[in-house]
């Protein structure tokens, strides 16, 4: 099988990859699969047939949006689809969204516990309003995560409390609907209107439990991604084909509704 589209991946500018990658492991105790470089990522797309990555940017100060716009506009390409970022505390937020929207980008990367706010902080409802009038995508770290300590900042009842907000918001769950809390996932999202990605959970769940909650959720709403360079392309790539979905559900969820969903920004 071959293109596919990965809906969640990393990367960093060559002069800053090397270290931007030994701090990240660092903080999260892990080990990288890629070190973090386009080149890396193209290739290891090549090796197992990913026609299409995104790149998630994670913006941790207001300052940081013109750098990451300006990295983003210089990878972007048939291939390398880069969803920038900005910060919730950036005051020009408005402008930044018509920005991105401006240059072609399909989507906005946000990271709670990386940007320090909450999901459902009203703060955030003149960001998402604008997100949403905007046609733009929101791939949102959702759950907890290994490097920080286990608030519930991005739980799937905040999850809730935004697509109850922002009905039309176009918003994809990270990790199954949300990382190392799947029970709550699996209460709460699936079967839901809304898009989960499955990076970094078929490595933590056994192969029924992962097959449970995928075919609980509209086959139409799930999408392909791995989290890389965090864990391998190819090894994720088995990980879900060894679940035995299906030819349909594979097909919808490798490639056809990232398609969908990209091609309706």
């Amino acid at each position: 099988m071959n293109n596919f589209i990965d809906f969640h991946t990393h990367a960093f500018p060559d002069e800053l990859a090397a270290r931007a990658m030994r701090v990240l492991e660092k903080e999260g105790g892990i080990d990288a699969h890629l070190d973090g470089r386009v080149s890396t990522l193209l290739a290891s797309m090549d090796r197992c047939g990913v026609e299409k990555s995104i790149v998630c940017s994670i913006a941790t100060k207001p300052d940081q949006y013109q750098s990451i716009m300006s990295w983003s506009k210089k990878i972007q390409s048939d291939r390398i689809l880069p969803f920038p970022s900005l910060h919730p505390d950036d005051p020009e937020f408005a402008d930044r969204i018509r920005r991105i929207k401006g240059e072609g980008f399909k989507g906005i990367k946000f990271h709670p516990y990386y940007q320090d706010f909450v999901a459902d902080d009203e703060r955030l409802f003149p960001i998402y309003e604008n997100i949403d009038a905007a046609g733009l995508i929101v791939l949102m770290h959702t759950g907890f995560d290994f490097a920080f300590d286990r608030e519930r900042i991005a739980d799937p009842q905040r999850i809730l409390n935004v697509v109850d907000r922002f009905p039309e918001l176009k918003i994809v769950t990270s990790h199954l609907g949300a990382w190392d809390d799947w029970d709550e996932v699996e209460r709460l999202l699936a079967g839901k209107n809304i898009y989960m990605e499955i990076s970094f959970a078929l490595d933590l769940l056994t192969k029924e439990r992962a097959r449970e909650i995928i075919l609980k959720h509209p086959k139409q709403r799930t999408l392909f991604g791995t989290d890389s360079p965090w864990t391998g392309q190819e090894a994720t790539l088995s990980l879900f084909l060894n679940l035995q979905l299906g030819k349909e559900i594979e097909t919808l969820v490798l490639r056809d509704n990232a398609e969908r969903l990209l091609s309706s920004v």
